[in-house]
Protein backbone atom coordinates (compact mmCIF):
# COMPACT_ATOMS: atom_id res chain seq x y z
CA UNK A 1 0.00 0.00 0.00
CA UNK A 2 1.23 3.46 -0.79
CA UNK A 3 1.84 5.69 2.23
CA UNK A 4 0.10 9.08 1.92
CA UNK A 5 2.31 12.15 1.76
CA UNK A 6 2.28 14.77 4.48
CA UNK A 7 1.17 18.33 3.66
CA UNK A 8 3.90 20.15 1.80
CA UNK A 9 5.97 17.03 1.25
CA UNK A 10 7.31 16.78 -2.31
CA UNK A 11 6.28 13.77 -4.36
CA UNK A 12 8.69 10.87 -4.15
CA UNK A 13 10.79 9.96 -7.19
CA UNK A 14 10.82 6.30 -6.19
CA UNK A 15 9.59 3.99 -8.93
CA UNK A 16 6.16 2.65 -8.03
CA UNK A 17 5.25 -1.02 -8.61
CA UNK A 18 3.07 -1.73 -11.62
CA UNK A 19 -0.40 -3.24 -11.39
CA UNK A 20 0.99 -6.56 -12.65
CA UNK A 21 3.65 -6.60 -9.92
CA UNK A 22 1.02 -5.89 -7.25
CA UNK A 23 -1.33 -8.64 -8.48
CA UNK A 24 1.49 -11.19 -8.75
CA UNK A 25 2.94 -10.26 -5.35
CA UNK A 26 -0.48 -10.41 -3.70
CA UNK A 27 -1.25 -13.83 -5.21
CA UNK A 28 2.07 -15.41 -4.20
CA UNK A 29 1.99 -13.89 -0.70
CA UNK A 30 -1.63 -14.98 -0.13
CA UNK A 31 -0.86 -18.56 -1.22
CA UNK A 32 2.10 -18.73 1.18
CA UNK A 33 -0.02 -17.34 4.03
CA UNK A 34 -2.79 -19.84 3.26
CA UNK A 35 -0.44 -22.84 3.31
CA UNK A 36 0.98 -21.85 6.70
CA UNK A 37 -2.36 -20.99 8.37
CA UNK A 38 -4.65 -23.58 6.73
CA UNK A 39 -5.00 -25.84 9.84
CA UNK A 40 -6.36 -22.82 11.74
CA UNK A 41 -8.91 -22.26 8.97
CA UNK A 42 -9.98 -25.90 9.11
CA UNK A 43 -10.38 -25.64 12.89
CA UNK A 44 -12.46 -22.50 12.42
CA UNK A 45 -14.81 -24.24 9.97
CA UNK A 46 -15.28 -27.26 12.28
CA UNK A 47 -16.08 -24.99 15.24
CA UNK A 48 -18.49 -22.91 13.15
CA UNK A 49 -20.55 -25.89 11.96
CA UNK A 50 -20.55 -27.55 15.38
CA UNK A 51 -24.16 -27.71 16.59
CA UNK A 52 -25.75 -28.38 13.21
CA UNK A 53 -27.94 -31.48 13.09
CA UNK A 54 -26.14 -33.04 10.13
CA UNK A 55 -22.72 -32.64 11.71
CA UNK A 56 -23.55 -33.68 15.25
CA UNK A 57 -21.42 -36.47 16.65
CA UNK A 58 -19.99 -37.73 19.91
CA UNK A 59 -16.85 -35.69 19.26
CA UNK A 60 -16.98 -32.13 20.52
CA UNK A 61 -14.37 -29.59 19.57
CA UNK A 62 -13.08 -27.29 22.28
CA UNK A 63 -10.79 -24.39 21.49
CA UNK A 64 -8.30 -23.95 18.69
CA UNK A 65 -5.58 -26.33 19.82
CA UNK A 66 -8.18 -28.81 21.05
CA UNK A 67 -9.88 -28.86 17.64
CA UNK A 68 -6.60 -29.26 15.76
CA UNK A 69 -5.44 -32.01 18.15
CA UNK A 70 -8.77 -33.84 17.97
CA UNK A 71 -8.81 -33.69 14.17
CA UNK A 72 -5.24 -34.96 13.95
CA UNK A 73 -5.91 -37.84 16.36
CA UNK A 74 -9.29 -38.95 15.00
CA UNK A 75 -8.96 -38.24 11.26
CA UNK A 76 -5.22 -37.91 10.71
CA UNK A 77 -2.87 -34.97 10.12
CA UNK A 78 -3.70 -34.72 6.37
CA UNK A 79 -7.28 -33.78 7.35
CA UNK A 80 -6.00 -30.43 8.60
CA UNK A 81 -5.11 -29.64 4.99
CA UNK A 82 -8.24 -31.08 3.38
CA UNK A 83 -9.36 -28.59 0.73
CA UNK A 84 -5.94 -26.91 0.44
CA UNK A 85 -5.88 -27.12 -3.41
CA UNK A 86 -9.18 -25.21 -3.49
CA UNK A 87 -7.73 -22.78 -0.93
CA UNK A 88 -4.73 -22.10 -3.17
CA UNK A 89 -7.01 -21.68 -6.18
CA UNK A 90 -9.08 -19.26 -4.11
CA UNK A 91 -6.08 -17.10 -3.27
CA UNK A 92 -4.88 -17.04 -6.88
CA UNK A 93 -8.29 -15.99 -8.20
CA UNK A 94 -9.46 -13.96 -5.21
CA UNK A 95 -6.73 -12.43 -3.05
CA UNK A 96 -4.53 -11.48 -6.01
CA UNK A 97 -7.36 -9.30 -7.37
CA UNK A 98 -8.81 -7.79 -4.19
CA UNK A 99 -5.38 -6.86 -2.79
CA UNK A 100 -3.41 -6.37 -5.99
CA UNK A 101 -5.98 -4.03 -7.55
CA UNK A 102 -6.70 -2.02 -4.40
CA UNK A 103 -4.08 0.70 -4.98
CA UNK A 104 -4.92 0.98 -8.69
CA UNK A 105 -8.66 1.40 -8.06
CA UNK A 106 -7.95 3.83 -5.22
CA UNK A 107 -5.81 5.92 -7.58
CA UNK A 108 -8.60 5.81 -10.18
CA UNK A 109 -11.11 7.26 -7.71
CA UNK A 110 -8.56 9.92 -6.70
CA UNK A 111 -7.47 10.82 -10.27
CA UNK A 112 -7.08 14.50 -10.95
CA UNK A 113 -6.57 15.38 -7.30
CA UNK A 114 -3.27 16.43 -5.77
CA UNK A 115 -4.29 15.41 -2.24
CA UNK A 116 -3.94 11.83 -0.93
CA UNK A 117 -6.89 9.47 -1.34
CA UNK A 118 -9.72 10.17 1.09
CA UNK A 119 -11.25 7.61 3.44
CA UNK A 120 -14.25 7.44 1.11
CA UNK A 121 -12.01 6.60 -1.85
CA UNK A 122 -10.26 3.89 0.15
CA UNK A 123 -13.59 2.33 1.18
CA UNK A 124 -14.93 2.53 -2.38
CA UNK A 125 -11.79 0.79 -3.67
CA UNK A 126 -12.17 -1.94 -1.06
CA UNK A 127 -15.83 -2.44 -1.97
CA UNK A 128 -15.14 -2.70 -5.69
CA UNK A 129 -12.14 -5.03 -5.59
CA UNK A 130 -13.71 -7.25 -2.93
CA UNK A 131 -17.01 -7.55 -4.83
CA UNK A 132 -15.40 -8.45 -8.14
CA UNK A 133 -13.08 -11.00 -6.52
CA UNK A 134 -15.96 -12.78 -4.74
CA UNK A 135 -17.87 -13.52 -7.94
CA UNK A 136 -14.74 -14.88 -9.61
CA UNK A 137 -13.52 -16.97 -6.67
CA UNK A 138 -16.81 -18.22 -5.13
CA UNK A 139 -16.66 -21.81 -6.56
CA UNK A 140 -13.28 -22.33 -4.88
CA UNK A 141 -14.75 -21.09 -1.58
CA UNK A 142 -17.65 -23.57 -1.78
CA UNK A 143 -15.36 -26.53 -2.45
CA UNK A 144 -12.83 -25.48 0.21
CA UNK A 145 -15.46 -25.19 2.96
CA UNK A 146 -17.14 -28.49 2.07
CA UNK A 147 -13.84 -30.36 1.98
CA UNK A 148 -12.86 -28.93 5.37
CA UNK A 149 -16.25 -29.72 6.91
CA UNK A 150 -16.70 -33.35 5.80
CA UNK A 151 -15.74 -36.17 8.15
CA UNK A 152 -15.31 -39.90 7.58
CA UNK A 153 -15.92 -40.85 11.21
CA UNK A 154 -18.77 -43.02 12.54
CA UNK A 155 -19.38 -44.67 9.20
CA UNK A 156 -20.22 -41.40 7.47
CA UNK A 157 -19.27 -41.68 3.82
CA UNK A 158 -17.51 -38.52 2.63
CA UNK A 159 -19.41 -36.60 0.00
CA UNK A 160 -16.23 -35.97 -2.00
CA UNK A 161 -13.02 -37.91 -2.55
CA UNK A 162 -10.95 -34.88 -3.48
CA UNK A 163 -11.02 -31.25 -4.60
CA UNK A 164 -11.65 -31.84 -8.29
CA UNK A 165 -14.17 -34.59 -7.50
CA UNK A 166 -16.00 -32.03 -5.36
CA UNK A 167 -16.27 -29.60 -8.29
CA UNK A 168 -17.67 -32.38 -10.50
CA UNK A 169 -20.08 -33.86 -7.94
CA UNK A 170 -21.48 -30.46 -6.93
CA UNK A 171 -22.01 -29.40 -10.55
CA UNK A 172 -23.58 -32.71 -11.66
CA UNK A 173 -25.65 -33.77 -8.63
CA UNK A 174 -26.81 -30.37 -7.36
CA UNK A 175 -26.32 -27.89 -10.24
CA UNK A 176 -23.64 -25.66 -11.67
CA UNK A 177 -25.14 -22.70 -9.86
CA UNK A 178 -24.47 -24.46 -6.51
CA UNK A 179 -20.80 -23.60 -7.01
CA UNK A 180 -21.93 -20.02 -6.39
CA UNK A 181 -24.00 -21.00 -3.34
CA UNK A 182 -23.57 -18.56 -0.49
CA UNK A 183 -22.42 -15.74 -2.76
CA UNK A 184 -24.59 -13.23 -0.89
CA UNK A 185 -23.21 -13.87 2.62
CA UNK A 186 -19.72 -14.32 1.18
CA UNK A 187 -20.08 -11.00 -0.65
CA UNK A 188 -21.16 -9.34 2.61
CA UNK A 189 -18.31 -11.02 4.48
CA UNK A 190 -15.67 -10.06 1.97
CA UNK A 191 -16.92 -6.51 1.54
CA UNK A 192 -16.50 -6.17 5.32
CA UNK A 193 -13.15 -7.97 5.27
CA UNK A 194 -11.75 -6.16 2.27
CA UNK A 195 -12.75 -2.71 3.47
CA UNK A 196 -11.76 -3.27 7.09
CA UNK A 197 -8.57 -5.20 6.33
CA UNK A 198 -7.14 -3.03 3.54
CA UNK A 199 -8.39 0.34 4.78
CA UNK A 200 -7.31 -0.31 8.39
CA UNK A 201 -3.91 -1.56 7.21
CA UNK A 202 -3.55 1.45 4.90
CA UNK A 203 -4.53 3.97 7.60
CA UNK A 204 -2.47 2.29 10.33
CA UNK A 205 0.61 2.10 8.16
CA UNK A 206 0.20 5.74 7.07
CA UNK A 207 -0.22 6.91 10.67
CA UNK A 208 2.85 5.03 11.88
CA UNK A 209 5.07 6.27 9.05
CA UNK A 210 3.82 9.85 8.78
CA UNK A 211 4.04 10.39 12.54
CA UNK A 212 7.58 8.96 12.51
CA UNK A 213 6.66 6.19 14.95
CA UNK A 214 7.99 3.44 12.68
CA UNK A 215 9.75 3.39 9.33
CA UNK A 216 8.04 1.89 6.30
CA UNK A 217 9.55 -1.53 6.94
CA UNK A 218 8.78 -4.97 8.37
CA UNK A 219 7.89 -3.93 12.00
CA UNK A 220 5.46 -1.32 10.66
CA UNK A 221 3.90 -3.80 8.21
CA UNK A 222 3.63 -6.45 10.94
CA UNK A 223 1.89 -4.19 13.48
CA UNK A 224 -0.45 -2.71 10.87
CA UNK A 225 -1.42 -6.20 9.65
CA UNK A 226 -2.09 -7.43 13.20
CA UNK A 227 -4.39 -4.50 14.01
CA UNK A 228 -6.18 -4.93 10.69
CA UNK A 229 -6.63 -8.65 11.38
CA UNK A 230 -8.30 -8.08 14.76
CA UNK A 231 -10.66 -5.37 13.51
CA UNK A 232 -11.60 -7.49 10.51
CA UNK A 233 -12.31 -10.63 12.55
CA UNK A 234 -14.50 -8.72 15.00
CA UNK A 235 -16.70 -7.21 12.28
CA UNK A 236 -16.81 -10.17 9.91
CA UNK A 237 -17.35 -13.07 12.33
CA UNK A 238 -21.21 -13.18 12.31
CA UNK A 239 -21.41 -13.12 8.52
CA UNK A 240 -18.55 -15.61 8.24
CA UNK A 241 -20.32 -18.18 10.45
CA UNK A 242 -23.59 -17.84 8.49
CA UNK A 243 -21.68 -18.17 5.22
CA UNK A 244 -19.94 -21.36 6.39
CA UNK A 245 -23.19 -22.91 7.63
CA UNK A 246 -25.10 -22.04 4.45
CA UNK A 247 -22.39 -23.25 2.07
CA UNK A 248 -21.99 -26.53 3.95
CA UNK A 249 -25.75 -27.21 4.22
CA UNK A 250 -27.53 -29.99 2.36
CA UNK A 251 -29.97 -29.03 -0.43
CA UNK A 252 -33.16 -27.66 1.14
CA UNK A 253 -31.77 -27.48 4.68
CA UNK A 254 -31.97 -23.70 4.69
CA UNK A 255 -34.39 -21.99 2.23
CA UNK A 256 -32.35 -18.79 2.32
CA UNK A 257 -29.47 -17.00 4.01
CA UNK A 258 -31.76 -15.13 6.46
CA UNK A 259 -33.41 -18.48 7.31
CA UNK A 260 -29.99 -19.92 8.12
CA UNK A 261 -29.16 -16.96 10.36
CA UNK A 262 -32.55 -17.10 12.11
CA UNK A 263 -32.25 -20.87 12.72
CA UNK A 264 -28.84 -20.33 14.28
CA UNK A 265 -30.18 -17.56 16.50
CA UNK A 266 -33.27 -19.44 17.73
CA UNK A 267 -31.55 -22.80 18.30
CA UNK A 268 -28.11 -21.73 19.55
CA UNK A 269 -28.45 -18.11 20.61
CA UNK A 270 -26.48 -14.98 19.62
CA UNK A 271 -23.14 -16.49 20.65
CA UNK A 272 -23.44 -18.89 17.69
CA UNK A 273 -22.51 -16.00 15.40
CA UNK A 274 -19.10 -15.82 17.08
CA UNK A 275 -18.31 -19.55 17.03
CA UNK A 276 -14.72 -20.09 16.04
CA UNK A 277 -13.79 -16.45 16.82
CA UNK A 278 -10.41 -17.31 18.37
CA UNK A 279 -9.23 -19.51 15.48
CA UNK A 280 -10.69 -16.93 13.10
CA UNK A 281 -8.53 -14.22 14.66
CA UNK A 282 -5.47 -16.44 14.98
CA UNK A 283 -5.90 -17.46 11.37
CA UNK A 284 -6.77 -14.03 9.95
CA UNK A 285 -4.27 -12.21 12.15
CA UNK A 286 -1.39 -14.52 11.27
CA UNK A 287 -2.58 -14.68 7.65
CA UNK A 288 -2.51 -10.87 7.46
CA UNK A 289 0.95 -10.66 9.01
CA UNK A 290 2.44 -13.24 6.65
CA UNK A 291 0.61 -11.94 3.60
CA UNK A 292 1.23 -8.20 4.06
CA UNK A 293 4.87 -8.56 5.12
CA UNK A 294 5.61 -10.87 2.16
CA UNK A 295 3.52 -8.68 -0.16
CA UNK A 296 5.41 -5.51 0.75
CA UNK A 297 8.83 -7.16 0.50
CA UNK A 298 8.10 -9.06 -2.72
CA UNK A 299 6.59 -5.97 -4.31
CA UNK A 300 9.65 -3.95 -3.33
CA UNK A 301 12.13 -6.52 -4.66
CA UNK A 302 10.28 -7.01 -7.96
CA UNK A 303 10.13 -3.25 -8.46
CA UNK A 304 13.87 -2.96 -7.75
CA UNK A 305 14.59 -5.76 -10.24
CA UNK A 306 12.47 -4.04 -12.85
CA UNK A 307 14.21 -0.72 -12.21
CA UNK A 308 17.62 -2.43 -12.54
CA UNK A 309 16.62 -4.04 -15.85
CA UNK A 310 15.33 -0.70 -17.16
CA UNK A 311 18.60 1.02 -16.21
CA UNK A 312 20.76 -1.61 -17.91
CA UNK A 313 18.72 -1.44 -21.09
Amino acid sequence: MRVPLQDGEPPTSEVQPTMGVKIFSAGISACLADIITFPLDTAKVRLQIQGEGQTSSTIRYKGVLGTITTLAKTEGLPKLYSGLPAGIQRQISFASLRIGLYDTVQEYFSSGRETPASLGNKIAAGLMTGGVAVFIGQPTEVVKVRMQAQSHLHGIKPRYTGTYNAYRVIATTESLSTLWKGTTPNLMRNVIINCTELVTYDLMKGALVNNHILADDVPCHLLSALVAGFCTTLLASPVDVVKTRFINSLPGQYPSVPSCAMTMYTKEGPTAFFKGFVPSFLRLGSWNVIMFVCFEQLKKELTKSRQTVDCTT
